[in-house]
């Protein structure tokens, strides 16, 4: 089955590199020409009619005002200055007799009034305090002490078991791979000649029409 998929492959390598090499030899196409277009004649056109130039306009000349008089402005009539009116001097005010204040009578002074001393306050007597009853002292309790917690025996730890050793597994024993076979060099296939393209006629195209321009008109 290999040797079937490696002829297959090596056919289809071979095919493909002489299409690739019959493509790179093939002859480029022609290139067809454009054909050559006549130039049009540019249309004459007719010169513009000179446009005659037109007289200035006279413009009259302004008329001359004549000065007017200045109109006579009357003066002011003279104001006369009228007398100063008198003004009466204010009268004279006589001055007030100032009013005679009577004098504040004198206060006679006042005996200072007796206090009288405070009494003296006996001292009270201290009052006897009771003493304090004695207190009896009270008998310490008893603190029963603590029983003595025996000592328990070390629970014995089994040992673990000692695993035996176990034989390598050996691993199996492969057959040995062949070499692959020796591949012969297949015949290169020899591809048909492409007969020669025959040549293509080069179409004449038609003249184009000529085309005439209507003359424009002359401005009046």
């Amino acid at each position: 089955m290999s040797s079937l998929l490696l002829m297959a492959l090596l056919l289809s390598c071979s095919s493909m590199s002489g299409a690739g090499r019959w493509l790179e030899e093939a002859a480029p196409k022609e290139e067809y020409p454009h054909p050559s277009v006549p130039e049009l004649p540019k249309p004459e056109l007719p010169p513009h009619p000179e446009v005659p130039e037109l007289p200035k306009p006279e413009v009259p000349e302004h008329p001359v005002i004549p000065e007017l008089p200045k109109p006579e402005v009357p003066e002011h009539p003279a104001v006369p200055e009228l007398p100063k009116a008198e003004v009466p001097e204010h009268p004279a005010v006589p001055e007030l007799p100032k009013p005679e204040v009577p004098e504040h009578p004198a206060v006679p002074e006042l005996p200072k009034p007796k206090v009288p001393e405070h009494s003296a306050i006996p001292e009270l007597p201290k009052p006897e305090m009771p003493e304090h009853p004695a207190v009896p002292e009270l008998p310490k309790p008893e603190i029963p002490e603590h029983p003595a917690v025996p000592e328990l025996p070390k629970p014995e730890v089994p040992e673990h078991p000692v695993m035996p050793e176990l034989p390598k597994p050996e691993a199996p024993h492969y057959p040995a791979v062949p070499e692959h076979p020796t591949v012969p060099e297949m015949p290169k296939p020899e591809l048909p000649h492409h007969p020669e393209e025959p040549e293509v006629p080069k179409v004449e195209l038609p003249p184009k029409p000529e085309v005439h321009y209507p003359e424009p008109e002359a401005k009046p």
